[in-house]
């Protein structure tokens, strides 16, 4: 009995730590204050909760159903890669040049339309990305029963809770930048995340080539 629940443990601790470095609270933060701006500290915070709320309501279901989706659509982990590095990139772009972040007709959105913005870029693909997904794959195809299902469900819960305070509390940034700062730091934002987009494609152009080189 002590074995089995040392072996949970050291799985909960794997996936933990997986899941953190995948998530990156700290570097996520500057990108969510850069997406959220112009949204006021109430929004904000709810736009924290959804996006968590999104990331696991997309995990939950990759882990129940993802390699079944995947293989259904005939769908390879590459392709999920490049499509999520496109949706990152293009947000990154939007950044940059500060478009897409609501200056148009912003004033006169509901406030459900403003923080909409709380599912998508921010649920996912930030939060669940390509990355995120597929390592929930993998941690749920070696769970071998119900303990470890849960010990697995526990790990991403506890990482996506350590994201949420993060995004939760950003609010102490915004105050320290003020929106000049944080005019800055969202162009800073949209390098970094065009990076990681153009790292996501890459990586899942590599794959495709690797798969395509063992085919032949």
């Amino acid at each position: 009995m002590g074995e089995s629940f040392s072996v949970d443990m050291r799985l909960f601790g794997e996936v933990v730590v997986t899941m953190l470095v995948i998530l990156d609270p700290p570097g996520n933060v500057p990108i969510f204050l850069a997406v959220t701006r112009r949204l006021s500290g109430r929004e904000r915070h709810r736009a924290a909760y959804l996006a968590t709320a999104t990331a696991f309501l997309v995990i939950s279901i990759f882990a129940v159903f993802g390699q079944t989706v995947l293989d259904y659509l005939k769908v390879s982990v590459p392709a999920l890669q490049v499509s999520g590095g496109l949706l990152l990139l293009l947000v990154a772009l939007q950044l940059l040049y500060g478009r897409g972040s609501g200056e148009d007709g912003y004033a006169e959105a509901t406030p459900e339309q403003r923080t909409s913005i709380a599912m998508v870029p921010l649920g996912t693909p930030l939060l669940a990305g390509p990355g995120t997904i597929v390592a929930t794959i993998v941690f749920f195809s070696r769970a071998d029963d119900a303990a470890e299902w849960l010990t697995v469900v526990a790990g991403i819960a506890v990482a996506l809770f350590v994201s949420l305070l993060a995004l939760r509390f950003s609010g102490f940034i915004q105050r320290l930048f003020r929106p000049t700062g944080i005019l800055l730091l969202a162009r800073v934002a949209g390098m970094i995340l065009a990076a990681v987009a153009v790292q996501s494609i890459a990586n899942g152009v590599i794959a495709f080539v690797r798969e395509a080189t063992e085919a032949v």
